[in-house]
């Protein structure tokens, strides 16, 4: 007999039921719903999740993006094998998906949103929160995700969500196709009744593929590889969704070859790899991106080549250089004409590496005896910027950086995603584990750590997470502290006071913006934002959320604060206010140019000044051919 079930009962049931597999090993798809219920979804959803909380988690959120961000945080630890999927209420409770699903989608990594949406039937036209739109009556808010989507469908009958579905589980796990996927479900469709055939919620595996290389790209990979005198690997997030980690390892081992990564790739190997030079592009280190202005063949792997990555075209400065793109994606293997490895990173590396050990392939000692010494020499510029001579002054940023580098183990994972931390992090932080770096690049979104948090807490038990935040991004996205009280999630919240926006308050004193609009201080009479400093209280505001708050002034009151918050099992924040020197951060300056546009024609000196040095460096730009 069919079981008789509403559209919203029999997606619940129909999600509980499917899996993952790869390598052998079976996870469930779908390991819970986030939701915030209103009338859009309170009596379809929300009543089928209570129906079926024996099979299907629920956990409360405070705002929908951060919903999805902690989805996705949990996506990306999961190595994008597992899931969550996020429902919300009509009207803003949808459009607040919008910017989570960008992120997901651009970064590749796997959420199921399922908006509510408004009646199908149309009993009533406009019902509250509908958008009408003169011109067509099949359109909604929910058409702002479909180009943020991987998959978008509008479920308006019972019947159409069983293609639906099917179709939404392709997508999410794919390892080409994967992202954000919406399925918007009109309120009164949620609700209503049909009668389902039992197969559709039987347990289905899907088949996470392994594709290998195909033999005449693989063939032609190798000789590119042996004909050149100067190559580069550079790691993308492409190596950690597949768990290449051992294979990049084993690669880098026998041919001699360094690797440098991008923020995505951060972490494919330790930080004391013989064959890891650090991060590459506008944010990456003096020894890798000398590299890659000698580099007679760049060796993409799992990368997307952004424009930090390229330093906006201007990095890759050999006349001769040639690009050979290992990646699970054609359309990221044939960026900058280069060849075409279309594979999964892991099998890929794998056939490539016993490929060359046929042939005895390794590079030249002269050429890793120079890197290991500009690595070495690298490294002492770290120290330098983590030791704090004096223990009783507000540190600057790298000392923080180099507070926390000293209390933490292999175990421990960082997350952040924009401000000037991701820049020092990238330059500095010294990765002692495959997963340890979680900075969130694609998108670089302010607000996205404290969520994701929660979802890495939630795929990662027992470790020790970090959501590293600076003012700017506190202010963004606070509100899930509350969850983490909530569901005694204990990560670690790492905030950072600087007064401002001052990643982007440092990028317009370089483009000639004098700063303008970045500081949080009241008016001058000019008109700018230069007057005294906001009074301010984060770290009451942390506490009145719920967070045990551990404020630090000093370098030695920071260590201190840092130890004891790792080793606390409730929500714990470090606030501490950092000594700025105008809001600089007191990292090493920008190895490598980054394309921001300045004013053409203007009357202040500073923008005509900055103007200059742009078109110096815009001339060196190539397009690669």
């Amino acid at each position: 007999m069919n079981p008789r079930l509403t559209v919203a009962q029999a997606l619940v049931r129909f999600l509980a039921a499917q899996y993952t597999e790869r390598d052998g090993v079976r996870r469930r798809l779908i390991g819970a719903t986030w939701g915030i219920f209103g009338h859009g979804n309170v009596a379809g959803v929300g009543q089928a999740l209570l129906e079926h909380a024996d099979v299907m988690p629920y956990h409360q959120g405070r705002n929908e993006q951060a919903m999805v961000h902690a989805a996705v945080g949990y996506a990306r630890q999961c190595n994008r094998l597992s899931a969550h999927a996020v429902t919300t209420s009509v009207g803003p409770g949808a459009t607040n998906l919008v910017t989570g699903a960008a992120l997901a989608t651009i970064s590749h990594l796997p959420v199921l949103l399922l908006p509510g949406d408004v009646f199908a039937t149309r009993p009533a036209d406009p019902v509250l929160q509908q958008l009408e739109v003169p011109y067509a009556g099949d359109v909604s808010v929910n058409d702002c995700l479909r180009p943020v989507s991987r998959y978008f469908d509008r479920v308006t009958r019972p019947e159409q969500l069983i293609p639906a579905a099917l179709q939404a589980v392709r997508v999410l796990t794919d390892p080409v196709e994967t992202g954000a996927v919406t399925l918007a479900l009109p309120q009164d469709v949620q609700a209503e009744a049909y009668d389902w055939p039992e197969e559709f919620f039987a347990d289905r595996v899907w088949a996470v593929r392994r594709p290998g290389a195909d033999p005449v790209e693989l063939a032609e990979a190798v000789r590119t590889v042996r004909d050149a005198r100067r190559p580069l690997v550079i790691a993308g997030g492409g190596v950690r969704h597949s768990r290449a980690e051992d294979a990049l390892a084993e690669f880098a081992a026998a041919t001699g070859i360094p690797v440098a990564a991008t923020q995505a790739g951060k972490g494919a190997l330790r930080w004391d790899h013989p064959q890891d030079v650090g991060g590459v592009g506008h944010t990456g280190t003096a020894t890798a991106d000398e590299l890659a202005r000698t580099a007679d063949l760049v060796i993409g792997v799992g990368t997307r080549y952004t424009d930090f990555t390229t330093a906006s075209g201007t990095l890759f400065e050999n006349p001769d250089v040639r690009f050979l793109n290992l990646n699970i994606a054609p359309f990221d293997g044939h960026k900058l004409a280069g060849t075409p490895l279309v594979a999964d990173a892991r099998s890929g590396l794998e056939e490539l590496t016993e490929a060359l050990e046929l042939h005895g392939h390794r590079v030249t000692a002269p050429y890793v005896a120079e890197y290991t010494e500009d690595k070495e020499r690298w490294e002492q510029r770290v120290d330098a910027c983590y030791e704090a001579d004096e223990q009783d002054v507000p540190p600057r940023q790298p000392q923080v950086l180099g507070a926390l580098d000293a209390v933490v183990d292999e175990s421990d994972i960082v997350i952040n995603a924009a401000g000037s931390l991701p820049g020092d992090l990238h330059q500095l932080w010294r990765t002692r584990s495959r997963d340890q770096y979680h900075v969130e690049y694609g998108y670089s979104c302010m607000g996205y750590e404290i969520p994701a948090a929660l979802g890495v807490q939630l795929a990662a038990p027992g470790r020790p997470v970090w959501a590293l935040v600076g003012d700017g991004t506190y202010l963004m996205m606070p509100g899930e502290l509350v969850t983490a009280v909530q569901e005694g999630l204990a990560i670690k919240v790492l905030l950072v006071q600087n007064h401002g926006y001052a990643s982007i308050g440092g990028l317009s004193e370089s483009v000639g913006g004098e700063g303008f609009g970045t500081a949080y201080r009241f008016p001058a009479p000019d008109g700018t934002y230069t007057g005294a400093p906001l009074p301010v209280d984060l770290a009451a505001n942390a506490a009145s959320l719920g967070m045990r708050v551990l404020r630090a002034t000093t370098v030695g009151e920071l260590r201190t604060a840092l130890a004891e918050a790792r080793a606390a099992d409730t929500p714990t924040c470090v606030y501490v206010e950092t000594e700025t020197a105008d809001r600089v951060s007191g990292a090493p300056p920008a190895q490598a140019w980054w394309d921001v546009p300045v004013a053409a024609t203007a009357t202040r000196a500073s923008a005509v000044k900055a103007r200059e040095l742009y078109e110096r460096h815009a001339s060196t730009r190539r397009r690669h051919l």
